[in-house]
């Protein structure tokens, strides 16, 4: 894994991706479809963040027939990991972050919605 510091901060910056990432780091595995939901932006925008993050090895996506699934890449330093961490316990009383989940959680039809307990 070869994610620099300045990459890292950079990805988060932008308010759609850290959302994007925050929803990732709290539910985990997560389709594209469900973060178009939960942020209510288009799939050519959240596909696009995505393809960024995805580059630079922030998320690691998965093929499942029609369907594209994205995740916290795991393999991040121990570092990056711990501060999303950090971020998600920071932002658990946000009110765009509560809104995003919220949406998640209320998403008809979520393939494999088994998460938001």
């Amino acid at each position: 894994m070869n994610i620099d510091h300045t990459t890292f901060f950079k990805m988060l910056a932008d308010q759609t991706r850290m959302r994007a990432m925050m929803l990732m780091e709290s539910e985990g595995e997560l389709c594209v479809c469900e973060l178009t939901h939960a942020l209510k932006l288009s799939q050519p925008k959240i596909s696009r963040h995505l393809a960024q993050l995805r580059e630079t090895g922030l998320v690691r996506a998965r093929r499942d027939g029609l369907w594209m699934y994205y995740q916290v890449n795991p393999a991040l330093p121990e570092w990056m990991l711990n501060i999303l961490q950090a971020a998600l316990s920071g932002l658990k009383e946000d009110k765009d972050s509560l809104l995003d989940h919220s949406r998640l959680c209320a998403m008809p039809d979520r393939p494999g919605a088994a998460c938001c307990a």
